[in-house]
């Protein structure tokens, strides 16, 4: 996919496109709260993801993030890219985000049965940035209604991070949708991945005792959203690879 260069952003919404991929795919988040010293005290991680444009954590009752979510408090997000492989330029892309912290919901924990607080970050400012040896900053102020544009769910950084997800945490599943649809032993699948996700494509490499393969899977309809995608995709690697 294309490097980022802010000079070329010239569109509102290929901007906000550009900065909703790497609020979709942090390489690295820091969070600054007006009057917490420590806003990871008590906590194990923020745990940021992106919702619609945004950008939302979840943590314990009564730590110091609860405490300045339910008041309201003024808060600064920076994230440093983490869009495209390791050295990549589009590494040096910083996205900062204001806002005020709200309390939008309390919710039971499917992963460890605690209760949790779920706390969304209402955007007032979002400024994008991209800096590198030899370059000067190139900065570029978002325009908000752009970036939470639900036309962006499928981002650049969001097809990244799912790929990344996949590959990572269910090559299980995938080992075992290759050797079904494959007619091969599963024992017989080395590893699979999936590459270069799209709203309507999806490359599947893998390993077995015969050598390495590749097919792209043509999916049916281009996904409008990530639950379409998943659907879409689950799909095509029970049925396309045959």
């Amino acid at each position: 996919m294309a490097t980022l260069d802010l000079t070329q952003l010239d569109e509102p919404l290929r901007l906000a496109a550009a900065a909703r991929s790497i609020l979709a795919c942090p390489s690295s988040v820091h969070l600054v709260v007006d009057g917490v010293d420590d806003v990871l005290a008590g906590t194990d991680e923020l745990g940021m993801q992106d919702l619609g444009g945004h950008p939302t954590f979840s943590c314990a009752p009564g730590t110091d993030l609860a405490h300045a979510s339910a008041r309201g408090a003024r808060a600064l997000l920076t994230l440093h890219s983490g869009l495209g492989s390791s050295g990549s330029p589009d590494r040096d892309a910083t996205l900062t985000l204001a806002g005020t912290l709200h309390t939008t919901a309390r919710e039971d924990c499917a992963c460890c049965g605690q209760v949790r607080d779920v706390v969304t970050m209402r955007l007032t400012f979002a400024l994008l940035a991209r800096s590198g040896e030899g370059r000067r900053e190139q900065q570029r102020r978002v325009p908000l209604d752009d970036f939470r544009s639900p036309t962006l769910e499928l981002n650049r950084g969001y097809l990244q991070r799912s790929v990344e997800h996949a590959n990572r945490c269910h090559q299980e599943e995938l080992r075992q949708a290759v050797a079904t649809t494959t007619g091969t032993r599963i024992s017989q699948v080395v590893g699979v991945a999936l590459v270069d996700l799209r709203p309507h494509r999806v490359e599947v490499q893998w390993v077995d005792l015969t050598g390495s393969h590749s097919r792209t899977l043509t999916f049916a309809r281009s996904a409008a959203g990530a639950d379409e995608l998943g659907e879409l995709l689950r799909r095509e690697l029970h049925a396309g690879l045959c």
